[in-house]
């Protein structure tokens, strides 16, 4: 299985995982870095850079956990864990919006959107774009990469 991998360390905050995950998951996919809404609620990055204490960067992206606690808190059955690639996937048809899962993981990840706050906002791996997450593929620090696990 693979997983997204974070060395925390290295991050330097620039967002460009952020930018590329809005990107591949907004309202226009096909819209290029310089012209992507980043205001519009539409465009959510599904991950989150926070910044600490200290003023150095910490990234959170959802960590498709083995025992993901989001998928037990879920009432619906909208959040459920995939056993062939172990992704913890959402189904938005499924979602009754009581954001249980949001309240219950760990990571403080998962957040209603922005647009409708009617559905779950979360990392689906970039299932459509092969074998690494966009985030991944722009970051240029190497902070956050992929492993197989």
């Amino acid at each position: 299985m693979k997983r997204i991998m974070i060395n925390a360390d290295n991050c330097k905050g620039c967002k460009n995982c952020s930018i590329a995950c809005m990107r591949a998951h907004g309202s226009n996919s096909h819209e290029t870095f310089y012209n992507l809404g980043l205001t519009d609620p539409v465009n959510e990055s599904r991950n989150i850079i926070l910044i600490d204490s200290q003023g150095k960067p910490k990234p959170l992206f959802c960590r498709h956990c083995n025992l993901p606690e989001c998928a037990t808190a879920c009432m619906s059955g909208a959040m459920t864990k995939d056993s062939e690639s172990g992704y913890v996937r959402y189904n938005a048809e499924k979602c009754g919006a009581c954001f249980m899962c949001v309240m219950n993981c760990p990571y403080g990840v998962l957040k209603p959107d922005k647009a409708t706050k009617s559905r779950v906002v979360k990392c689906d791996f970039c299932a459509q774009d092969g074998d690494a997450p966009n985030c991944c593929k722009v970051c240029p620090s190497g902070t956050i990469y992929v492993e197989e696990v």
